[in-house]
């Protein structure tokens, strides 16, 4: 039987076959490197990912969450975007930072694209975390069972009071003396401390974690602390957050709705 000729075979495909092979292949090379040269440029830009960025990619694997929950596979940024109330456009900027996740035509696999957020986010390794303040805040935050799914394990709570230590959290975390969280942070590998202490203190204590080597803190203390270089702070005021609340009450109040 006649048929268009062939090239010369190596093995069991044509050369032609071969070079079609090779730049597929070599195209899966490029994109890989690209991805690999974002990530490794990211390691390297320090402070020029936003907390703002940040805060974003947590979104968006919280919405990535829900879908795989549903059994969704698929999406599109559009469609993430209609389904969550998000931005299109800023979700691709934001992900286009750290590599190409997308597929033509396809958008993005829900089950990739959150393991590439818990990546990115540090969430595939877990991180053991101290609370300074046992008081009423410091206990409900050592008990958040949240923390723990996502890898957030509280190691354990210090307190100058010295009632206080010796006992644990109801469930079950150690109280320490705060003089002892160098020792104790450098035993228990503490990567973080979460600060749940009154205004007038929070600076000493915030240096105390610093000088046990912890280089990022969470501050639920009132008013502006300092750090050197190399420590993240990251502070949440709730009194604020409740101060920006009550601005929109009295002016919807001012407006007559």
């Amino acid at each position: 039987m006649r048929g268009a000729a062939q090239g010369p075979r190596d093995g069991p495909f044509t050369a032609a076959e071969h070079r079609g092979f090779a730049t597929i292949a070599d195209k899966l090379v490029k994109a890989t490197n690209k991805g690999t040269l974002r990530l490794s440029r990211l390691r390297h830009a320090g402070d020029q990912v936003s907390e703002l960025t940040t805060n974003r990619l947590s979104v968006y694997l919280r919405c990535l969450n829900a879908l795989e929950e549903a059994g969704v596979r698929t999406i599109s940024s559009q469609a993430l975007a209609e389904q969550f109330h998000l931005n299109a456009a800023q979700i691709r900027k934001d992900l286009a930072y750290f590599g190409e996740f997308g597929v033509r035509g396809v958008g993005y696999y829900v089950r990739d694209l959150r393991r590439h957020l818990r990546q990115i986010l540090g969430l595939d390794r877990r991180f053991r975390v101290a609370i300074i303040g046992a008081g009423n805040l410091g206990l409900a935050l050592a008990d958040y069972p949240g923390f723990r799914q996502e890898g957030f394990e509280i190691a354990a709570l210090f307190d100058s009071m010295k009632d206080k230590v010796g006992q644990h959290s109801r469930g079950g975390v150690p109280i320490h003396d705060i003089q002892d969280l160098k020792k104790q942070a450098k035993r228990d590998h503490v990567r973080i401390a979460m600060l749940a202490v009154p205004a007038a203190s929070a600076q000493r204590v915030l240096d105390l974690v610093v000088a046990a080597g912890i280089k990022a803190v969470l501050n639920f203390s009132p008013g502006t602390l300092q750090v050197p270089r190399g420590v993240k702070l990251k502070s949440v005021d709730l009194t604020v957050s409740l101060e920006s609340l009550s601005f929109y009450l009295v002016r919807d109040e001012a407006r007559g709705d």
